[in-house]
């Protein structure tokens, strides 16, 4: 699994000219399942994008986790993160889980950030074309990868 994780003011999630997800101040988690990947994964997950203090304090210092800040997770499925660009220039996907699976356990990892750690998740659409419009603080951008 990986995730690229952004610090963001603001975001909004469009497919087909239409408002799918918006929100605030928060984080936008691009999430990729890849052939193998365990359900346990997951709690990882989940544990580090609720628990990760990386907003800034009133002193600018990286202190304060979502909750402390009230945020909230844009969360999108992306499965080119799971692309091998080392040969030749078409990246190669063979890594990426099959979509049914990889949607399983994309909607899973929304469920345990709710249930466990209430966080308040919007999601994307899986597998389908979207447009992201997002305001980055910082810029502040971390790749988690188990």
């Amino acid at each position: 699994m990986k995730a690229i994780v952004q610090i963001v003011n603001g975001a909004e999630l469009s497919v087909e000219e239409r408002l799918v997800s918006k929100i605030g101040k928060g984080m936008v988690v691009y999430f990729c399942v890849e052939k193998d990947d365990s359900e346990d994964k997951l709690l990882f997950f989940a544990k580090k994008l609720a628990g990760m203090r990386i907003f800034p304090d009133s002193n600018g210092k990286t202190n304060l986790s979502l909750a402390d800040v009230k945020g909230e997770i844009l969360l999108v499925s992306q499965f080119t993160l799971a692309g091998d660009c080392q040969h030749g220039n078409r990246p190669s996907f063979v890594t990426a889980e099959l979509p049914e699976r990889a949607n399983a356990l994309y909607h899973k990892l929304a469920e345990i950030l709710e249930g466990d750690y209430g966080c308040s998740v919007k999601l994307g659409v899986f597998g389908a074309d979207m447009k992201i419009v997002q305001e980055n603080q910082g810029p502040f951008t971390l790749i988690l990868e188990k």
